[in-house]
């Protein structure tokens, strides 16, 4: 079976249920989401420093693993490897969308035995420090857009898998000083996580300039027919993708590649700006609290001494 452009786009459903699905990813996160709330929930006495599960904390890391399946698991993730744009969408959320929600919807007490296994604690502290945090995070994630690193990673399953996990875990490390709530992992307090919000949207400043002001298209993923359906196959079965005569992104977008390429930096922009005003609000919010709750308490209404009896 082939398909030819005609006046309009392609529909996504000549891939395949699984390719638009990816119904194992949905049951393996489904089990995860199990996993947890038996946890947290039904098990829970069985873990000593344990707490009850809040209703903020569930609600929050049910809504982290359903973005993660909404970006990883539905028709977005073939969209992010059929246009640019979309794997920004999904580039954004994964890194700076759900690694925060991820780190509040987990309770204080399981992120503590998480820590406390052997070996963990040492590492988990290190690369939690906030300068050793942004540098790691923001170089990875800056690499990752040199042309010649992206469409590696792009067009090998392994490196595809390993570099975004490798990127997943930084960013739970790059959020961690501003989220977390352990005792003995508060290393930024006040105008300091202020100042850490703004350094963070500097360092990756130049990674979405890269992309938004290039004059011509940087990605041969995106740009080359060949590399495009190599990219391709690491999420549409190779029987389905064989029996697609496809030619390249302009099959399923009416946008140019180099305004798909500019549109995809200012996505990425976009998202960075919002979901860093929604931590630096809350950052502001408990900073306003604390400084009022230190404040001495108005003194009582005044009352005047008894009066000596003669």
């Amino acid at each position: 079976m082939s398909y030819e452009r005609g006046d309009s786009t392609l529909p996504l459903s000549i891939f395949g249920f699984e390719a638009l699905w990816s119904p194992y990813f949905f049951i393996s996160l489904s089990l995860v989401i199990v996993a947890f709330f038996l946890i947290t929930v039904k098990y829970r006495d069985r873990f000593i420093g344990s707490e009850p599960l809040t209703k903020k904390e569930g609600t929050l890391f049910v809504l982290s693993i359903v973005l993660l399946y909404i970006i990883k698991g539905s028709p977005i993730d073939l969209m992010g490897h059929l246009t640019f744009s979309a794997h920004m969408i999904q580039m954004g959320f994964c890194n700076l969308v759900i690694p925060p929600i991820l780190i509040v919807g987990v309770p204080k007490w399981l992120w503590k035995k998480i820590i406390s296994f052997k070996g963990i604690k040492p590492l988990f502290r290190f690369f939690t420090k906030p300068l050793v945090a942004l540098i790691l995070f923001n170089g990875v994630f800056s690499f990752y857009h040199i042309p010649i690193i992206f469409d590696a990673v792009k067009t090998d399953m392994w490196l595809h898998a390993g570099y975004n996990t490798l990127l997943f875990v930084l960013a739970i490390f790059m959020w961690w000083p501003l989220l977390n709530k352990l005792d003995d992992f508060q290393t930024l307090n006040g105008l300091r996580k202020v100042g850490y919000i703004f350094a963070d949207g500097m360092l990756i400043l130049p990674a979405c300039a890269l992309i938004i002001f290039s004059d011509k298209p940087l990605y041969a993923t995106f740009s080359d027919p060949r590399a495009w359906a190599e990219s391709l196959s690491l999420c549409v079965p190779a029987t389905t993708l064989s029996g697609l005569k496809l030619s390249g992104p302009e099959m399923f977008t009416s946008l140019s590649l180099i305004n798909d390429q500019q549109l995809g930096g200012i996505l990425m922009k976009i998202i960075q700006e919002l979901s860093y005003s929604v931590v630096l609000a809350k950052t502001f919010i408990e900073w306003y609290r604390k400084e009022e709750d230190e404040v001495d308490p108005e003194p009582g209404e005044y009352l005047p001494p008894h009066p000596i009896k003669q």
